[in-house]
């Protein structure tokens, strides 16, 4: 458990990966064997194979064509009027909001001109964005949800953005104070990101998007997708969608232009998202340099090498508390040997369950009088050290 009335008062950096959407949309897992007992590819292990292993470039875009499909375009079309049309749907919205609240509480305890954290994220979609808006519109919490943008009619991302925070003062300026504000950092990149000539623009409007694959391409990748959730199906089963090569190709040029970080070893191909990227990467390192730093992770598999060796190398301030928030017990040994040697890591799993988004919001993140107040008869599940394996990671993109 971390006790939120031990964290508060620090410089708390969240770090979220996609299993903090799962219900909503879906993940990096496939169900195809890879002839190995019972393990399944994901989505990134497949990709790497016939990226480098196989190098066979038609079933590369055919499986990046029905990446699109499942979970880009999805999260590009996703509303908050969508994701409650299902019940899965809206308790992974109501998770969100949970924890936007219970962060916003959190912040609201510090100083008057310190009301900040930063929450990184590695996934695409607009879950955070779209609650907080909402949460804004209700307007009983006073916030700011700063996604590094500045701008009117085109809203340009901008790293030093992330330095900045609203104050508001009293009359004739004699108090200050500065509106509870969460830093919301793309690692790697969003859907709503497009490249406006040297800078990235930020548009949460799906008008005039493009659609990367119309309807009759959809329909011959189907037996394709089909194979690849399918438990009873094998690599050698995979079958060719019959899609042309000029579709294809046509397809992969655009693709490429997309702002997101790929699920295999390569990153962006457009140097202004590139750069991005790094300054990003650089900023997650310079939080986890300060003094009284926390870092909590949550629905993270620490796949991305970047992130990893960045956290590793930050781990030698002695200052820095990191708490690995897994899914289940049963990767413990994974994640430890990652770690192992860092004293100021602290790998948390629930005892006897999953912890899941709202497992998270309910027993792990909790304010001390929370627990306190938990009746003796049905107390949280202890929280124990483990971490998560690879196929105990429901989809990360990271």
């Amino acid at each position: 458990m971390i006790s939120i009335g031990d964290v508060y008062d620090k410089d708390i950096n969240f770090l979220f990966g996609s299993g903090a959407s799962i219900g909503l949309l879906p993940t990096l897992q496939l169900q195809m064997r890879t002839g190995v007992g019972e393990a399944r590819y994901s989505l990134e292990e497949l990709a790497t194979k016939f990226e480098q292993e196989d190098g066979d470039r038609r079933r590369l875009v055919q499986l990046f064509m029905h990446y699109y499909l499942s979970c880009i375009r999805p999260a590009e079309r996703l509303t908050l009027e969508a994701a409650v049309s299902t019940e899965a749907g809206a308790k992974t919205i109501e998770n969100y909001r949970t924890f936007l609240t219970t962060v916003l509480e959190m912040v609201s305890r510090r100083k008057a001109l310190d009301r900040r954290c930063n929450l990184f994220t590695t996934n695409y979609d607009g879950c955070f964005p779209l609650v907080a808006d909402e949460l804004i519109k209700e307007g009983r919490i006073d916030f700011v949800l700063n996604d590094g943008a500045r701008g009117f009619s085109k809203r340009i991302v901008q790293a030093r953005n992330f330095d900045s925070y609203l104050c508001q003062a009293g009359v004739f300026g004699r108090y200050q104070s500065s509106i509870p504000q969460v830093n919301l950092i793309h690692l790697h990149g969003s859907v709503y990101w497009s490249k406006a000539g040297a800078g990235i623009q930020v548009n949460y409007s799906a008008v005039g998007r493009e659609d990367l694959i119309d309807a009759d391409t959809t329909g011959l990748l189907e037996p394709f997708s089909a194979a690849l959730n399918n438990p009873d199906a094998e690599l050698a089963q995979l079958p060719n969608s019959g899609i042309t090569n000029d579709v294809l190709d046509s397809f992969w040029a655009r693709y490429e232009r997309m702002p997101i970080v790929n699920p295999t070893k390569w990153k962006f191909h457009e140097t202004v998202y590139e750069e991005h990227y790094y300054q990003m990467l650089r900023l997650l390192s310079y939080e986890l340099e300060k003094r009284n730093a926390v870092l909590i992770t949550f629905g993270f598999s620490f796949a991305d090498e970047h992130i990893l060796n960045l956290v590793m190398r930050s781990l030698s301030n002695p200052g820095l508390q990191v708490f690995i928030c897994c899914y289940s017990a049963s990767g413990r040994a994974a994640m430890e040997e990652k770690f192992k040697g860092h004293r100021n890591v602290k790998c948390l799993a629930l005892d006897g369950e999953n912890m899941d988004f709202t497992a998270f919001n309910e027993k792990v993140l909790v304010w001390p009088e929370t627990a306190a107040s938990a009746p003796a008869a049905a107390p949280p599940s202890p929280v124990v050290a483990a971490a998560p394996a690879a196929q105990d990671d429901p989809g990360g993109l990271a």
